[in-house]
């Protein structure tokens, strides 16, 4: 199977809209150059760029499975807009995410996915938790689904807290073969009954090449880890860790059925 490489556009904010105060983050709308709203991401919040090298690895991953994900883009933001802002806490944010920043296509109209409204097939949630086992997201619970129906269909979004491995990179080895026992509180776990008949079939889709042009989406400038080495080293190690992790998936695989057997 050829792994179809894939392309992120690039735009520049031309309108802030209205900020999004979800934690701390402070995730904004805006307008681009192109007249599409989207929902931006700035490497000036929270965690910074790890935020956002989550949030497009992860993205990209999902879209590459098959899953319905938001076009992400690459937004740049001028250091203009920080200077008429009335509010300093967005100001300061505007100030520090200057430069290249990712967004989401904002899905006007879409509503945020209730479990209790909503059913998600077995298939589907199976297909879910395997993604969500994989990046080791710990936010896909029943207090925080980040899922949306849009034009009755299910859209995964927000994957900036995936990949917590990269907080401490020095030991990706060994976070890479670990079970991930948070997938325990995923919204989805209950119905994530057919696992193992996805286990294969993702493993083959993510192939190392697969894996390999997704991470070299990540801009150099997000890669600050700089005691690891240079950019590609950094987006090596990225690549390493998925391809570790896909290749010893039983575990986290085991994990979530043992997570699942407590819940039925």
């Amino acid at each position: 199977m050829t792994a179809i490489k894939p392309k992120l556009r690039t735009v520049n904010v031309t309108r802030y809209v209205t900020p999004l105060r979800e934690g701390g983050s402070l995730p904004a709308i805006a307008e681009a150059d192109d007249d599409f709203l989207y929902v931006l991401k700035f490497r000036g919040a929270g965690q910074g760029p790890k935020a956002l090298i989550a949030e497009l690895i992860g993205g990209e991953i999902a879209r590459t499975l098959g899953f319905k994900i938001p076009e992400l883009v690459f937004v740049n933001l001028d250091e203009a807009f920080g200077r008429t802002e009335p509010d300093e806490e967005i100001q300061d944010l505007l100030k520090f995410s200057v430069g290249l920043n990712l967004g989401l296509h904002y899905l006007s109209g879409a509503i945020t996915f209730d479990p209790t409204v909503t059913l998600v097939d077995d298939l589907l949630s199976s297909q879910i938790v395997w993604l969500d086992a994989l990046l080791t997201n710990v936010d896909r619970t029943v207090r925080n689904t980040n899922m949306l129906i849009w034009h009755n269909e299910l859209w995964l979004i927000d994957h900036g807290a995936a990949l917590y491995f990269h907080h401490s990179m020095d030991k990706w080895e060994e976070q890479a073969k670990r079970p991930f026992i948070q997938i325990k509180d995923h919204v989805l776990l209950s119905h994530a009954s057919e696992l193992e008949t996805f286990d294969e079939h993702f493993r083959k889709i993510l192939n190392p090449q697969s894996i390999l042009n997704i991470v070299s989406l990540i801009p150099d400038d997000w890669l600050t880890e700089t005691s690891f080495g240079s950019a590609d080293k950094q987006r090596n190690i990225y690549a390493d860790f998925l391809n570790s992790r896909i290749a010893n998936s039983k575990i986290f695989v085991k994990e979530a059925q043992n997570a699942r057997s407590l819940l039925i």
